[in-house]
């Protein structure tokens, strides 16, 4: 059973080879010339007017996360519709549970003013 697995160590081993060839070839061949204009950082052609490190707002990452979550959940409908005649009406009543709880969630996070931005 152990030589079925060869092909895949030799993969693995010939990636991580080449990999480290790959990686030690452009640290040691490549030309260094540091300047200040090159170690700036680049921010739409003019110099920056705030620090890069002041803090997101919440609500930033609470509309990103909620993107997530009602995006991915659209991806669950691709195999329910290409095997629907397969699985009956009671893959179709599921499928409802779930989109009925989805809009829930959705109309709870509108309720709760999540979505807004002000």
């Amino acid at each position: 059973m152990l030589e079925q697995y060869l092909p895949i160590l030799v993969f693995i081993l010939i990636a991580l080879g080449l990999g480290s060839v790959m990686l030690t070839a452009g640290t040691s061949l490549s030309l260094r010339k540091p300047s200040h204009q090159k170690d700036s950082p680049y921010e739409c052609g003019f110099p920056e007017f705030e620090s890069a490190r002041i803090p997101f707002d919440v609500r930033f990452y609470l509309v990103a996360i909620l993107f997530i979550i009602f995006d991915l959940e659209t991806a669950f409908f691709i195999p329910w519709a290409v095997s629907l005649r397969s699985i009956g009406s009671a893959g179709f009543w599921s499928m409802m549970i779930f989109l009925g709880l989805l809009v829930v969630g959705f109309i709870y996070e509108w309720k709760k003013g999540a979505l807004e931005w002000e």
